[in-house]
């Protein structure tokens, strides 16, 4: 196999409230090694999010706790991207569905960041929207953009999921933005939101996540009704990755948990838009809550999924058969899965 052919799986790890983990790990689908790869990242990254440029897989990018980071090589070597102001850390990377060299990055206060051009130059995109007056604790939690999608049949429709502030939208390509949390918003489980999916097929049909379920909204969140996914917790199920199967916009995977700091983890698939959810079995129970699942767009018989403490399944042949691909021993805290 060539190098340009070559695919890669990768794992980003940052401490979020449990065992110190951090770092940018690496593994080439044809070898069995994990090696760690931050030159040019700041010491100790606390990577939050990878994604993969969809016309050059060797083009990674990736939010850190000081920023966002672009790598040429496969994150053989980082750089630092020119962010406005003080971007602080960045959670999630998204490319315009149409025109790669638009790219979005979300960060913490709700800051979001816009290039045309591949990275060389940002703007900053304003954000004023009311959040849902909710807290986890007494003092005030930041406002995380922890995933963003635009819908690519209205590519004017953008959709930022907020931990702890609910869904916010814009209908005219960023310029302005409002909540979109009526008929989920009754307390803060609904609202801790962990992802956005806007379907491929079927325009304004959005899927959210939070850490008690799934929602779902047929005409661009106007709405809202309940996910029918099995209930893992005391609380739901607290829903961390939600994809789509490239080219089969009815199948969609989810990665789930009893709670963020879950004993157990599940893959759910469904089949037909998500009407009914069935478990994936993989021979192996994951050892904790799903932090990350992947599909490889050059190849989509190759999906992983990623437990929170560093767990990796793989599947070569679409999700019938599964075998490990963990990470090192020491390695923890994963929260960021690509391949490409």
């Amino acid at each position: 196999m060539s190098a340009g052919s070559e695919s890669f799986v990768y794992a980003g790890l940052g401490t979020e409230g449990g065992r110190e983990g951090h770092g940018f790990y690496r593994r080439a689908l044809s070898e069995n090694t994990w090696h760690l790869t931050t030159t040019g990242l700041p010491q100790d990254p606390e990577v939050r999010t990878i994604a993969i440029a969809p016309d050059d897989p060797s083009v990674l990018y990736t939010g850190v706790q000081d920023g966002a980071y672009r790598s040429a090589d496969r994150g053989d070597h980082w750089e630092k991207l020119d962010l406005p102001n003080d971007a602080g850390t960045i959670w999630s990377v998204a490319f315009h569905p149409h025109n790669s060299q638009i790219i979005y990055v979300g960060g913490e206060d709700t800051k979001l960041f816009r290039t045309h051009d591949a990275g060389t130059s940002w703007d900053r995109v304003p954000i004023d929207v009311t959040f849902p007056s909710v807290t986890m604790t007494p003092r005030v939690l930041p406002k995380r953009i922890l995933s963003i999608a635009i819908d690519p049949n209205r590519p004017d429709d953008i959709y930022a999921a907020v931990e702890v502030g609910g869904l916010i939208r814009s209908h005219d390509g960023g310029i302005t933005w409002e909540g979109s949390s009526e008929g989920h918003y009754q307390n803060d489980d609904p609202v801790d939101l962990h992802g956005v999916l806007v379907s491929s097929a079927h325009p304004r049909h959005v899927f959210i996540i939070s850490r008690i379920g799934m929602f779902r909204s047929t005409d661009g969140g106007d709405h809202w009704s309940w996910g029918k996914v099995e209930r893992l917790g005391p609380n739901g199920t607290y829903c961390r990755v939600i994809r789509e199967a490239p080219k089969d916009p009815d199948t969609i995977y989810l990665g789930t948990g009893p709670d963020f700091r879950g004993d157990m983890g599940a893959l759910f698939r469904s089949h037909d838009y998500g009407e009914t959810w069935q478990k994936v079995e993989m021979g192996v129970i994951p050892e904790s809550t799903l932090f990350g699942f992947v599909i490889n767009q050059r190849n989509q018989d190759q999906m992983y999924c990623a437990t929170r403490h560093g767990q990796v399944l793989g599947s070569q042949d679409g999700g019938v058969t599964w075998d490990d691909y963990s990470l090192p021993n020491e390695a923890s805290e994963v929260n960021a899965l690509a391949c490409g």
